[in-house]
């Protein structure tokens, strides 16, 4: 089953509809794109896309050759030589090289030339053909849907793996601001820290710990914002815009999707499937098309021409301008049947690797349909995975921000030391980051059965509100 083409448009706007979110601070903003520049740009500028597009316009252009097949073939010809007519008794080989030469052997052997001329036209068409003519019609057809079929599937595996560097800059987006986020509280850390061994109130060596942890803080968001800039050039190449400029998603993408049960495993619409089966059905009909091969020929035929020349039957010449003028007519017409006698152990070979290919292809079909199966079963166990993992790190979350407070105040009272608070500030940044992430894996769970499935409206719909 292959999508509609509006299929893959409502997917493409669908997949950008959380576009122009707020920047974080150390991002420049940059314009979002509109629905209409997001399908244009992932579907028309995406060159795989145009390459498939390209294949189809062939295949299509191959039904048109096969279906001139049916026309009658018409050869002109007209011509006009100079030459001598020694003519001699004898058979010669069928080639291309000897012209022949018409008319009585009169016994001469001179290089005197005369003028002729000759114009003429044939006419000859295959009445019937027992199905060849339209069996071939049907392969360039097959040949067709599978281009079809390919172009959708390339449309969807793009839009899938778009969606997922999607998702790919929320996290890294997410891990930014939880990033900064540690900077801050290091800053803060530091700023009490060396007050108090301003106060003389700690030593020395713990101001210098915690600049040593602020630095840390400070290497891992600039490692944040690395990733978010090879994020964000990874969706570029997607979107054909400059990485500095593609906007960044947020909204909906950061909140749980509501629980819902996984919905029973369907791998008939994914377009993989759709392309493999018109695969399997182009083999097929290449195999028809071979079946017919083993046929008598039958063609109906006719000529009509005329030949002028400038010598006489006795061997005389004709001066001037004789024989430049066609000036004898003849005109035929007839029946003629050919058949390739001889070409059936060729054809029986022909028809046996033909079916080799089908058997291929049927396999191949079972392969992917195994594949998918697989797919299917670890998205579901991804999703369920990562909807437990969300549903505990808000736990983890509240303890790592009880944990730095608490940490942050028995050091100030003096019960506490400062890798208490360095391993505390730690913690939390890290739980943050794996917050964010978890959320962001049950989406990306979704993702995946909704790719298996060959349907990314639910994904999208969710997405979206």
């Amino acid at each position: 089953m292959t999508a509609p083409p509006q299929f893959v448009l409502q997917i493409t706007a669908g997949l950008l509809l959380t576009a122009g979110a707020a920047l974080p601070q150390q991002i420049a903003a940059a314009q979002p794109l509109t629905m209409q520049q997001a399908m244009e740009a992932v579907l028309r500028n995406y060159p795989s896309i145009r390459v498939s597009q390209e294949q189809v316009n062939a295949a299509t252009a191959g039904i048109a050759l096969a279906r001139t097949a049916y026309l009658p073939r018409v050869d002109a010809i007209a011509q006009v030589n100079r030459a001598t007519r020694n003519n001699v008794f004898g058979a010669v080989l069928p080639q291309s090289t000897l012209p022949s030469i018409s008319g009585p052997v009169i016994g001469s052997n001179n290089l005197g030339s005369v003028w002729g001329s000759a114009v003429g036209a044939s006419v000859s068409w295959e009445p019937f053909d027992f199905g060849l003519r339209g069996a071939n019609v049907a392969v360039a057809s097959a040949t067709r849907a599978q281009s079809e079929a390919a172009l959708k599937r390339a449309q969807f595996d793009l839009l899938v793996t778009a969606a997922d560097a999607y998702l790919t800059v929320v996290a890294a987006q997410e891990t930014v601001r939880a990033a900064q986020a540690g900077v801050e509280r290091a800053g803060t850390v530091l700023q009490i820290i060396s007050a108090q061994v301003r106060a003389e109130l700690r030593p020395g060596a713990d101001q210098s710990r915690a600049e040593a942890e602020q630095a840390a803080a400070r290497t891992q968001l600039i490692q944040a914002q690395q990733a978010l800039d090879v994020a964000r050039a990874n969706l570029a190449q997607f979107t054909g815009g400059e990485p500095a400029t593609t906007p960044l998603p947020g909204g909906s993408l950061l909140k749980l999707p509501p629980e819902a049960d996984v919905p029973a495993m369907t791998i008939s619409s994914n377009p993989a499937v759709a392309e493999q089966r018109a695969a399997v059905e182009q083999a097929h009909a290449q195999l028809r098309a071979l079946e017919r091969s083993y046929f008598p020929r039958f063609y109906l035929q006719g000529a009509a021409y005329a030949r002028g020349t400038g010598a006489e039957i006795d061997g005389t010449r004709l001066g001037g301008a004789n024989g430049l003028a066609p000036n004898v007519q003849n005109y035929a017409v007839g029946f003629s049947v050919t058949f390739p006698v001889l070409d059936l152990p060729a054809i029986r070979a022909r028809e046996a690797a033909q079916s080799a290919v089908i058997r291929s292809q049927a396999a191949k079909s079972e392969q992917l349909a195994a594949e998918l199966r697989a797919q299917w079963n670890r998205a579901v166990a991804t999703i369920n995975g990562a909807r437990r993992i969300a549903a505990n790190t808000p736990v983890q979350l509240t303890s790592a921000r009880a944990a730095v407070q608490q940490a942050t105040a028995r050091y100030q009272s003096g019960l506490g030391n400062i890798t208490e608070v360095a391993d505390a500030q730690r913690l939390l940044t890290q739980t943050e980051i794996d917050d964010s992430l978890a959320r962001l894996g049950v989406w990306r769970g979704l993702l995946a059965i909704a790719a298996v499935g060959g349907d990314l409206q639910p994904f999208l719909a969710e997405a979206s509100k």
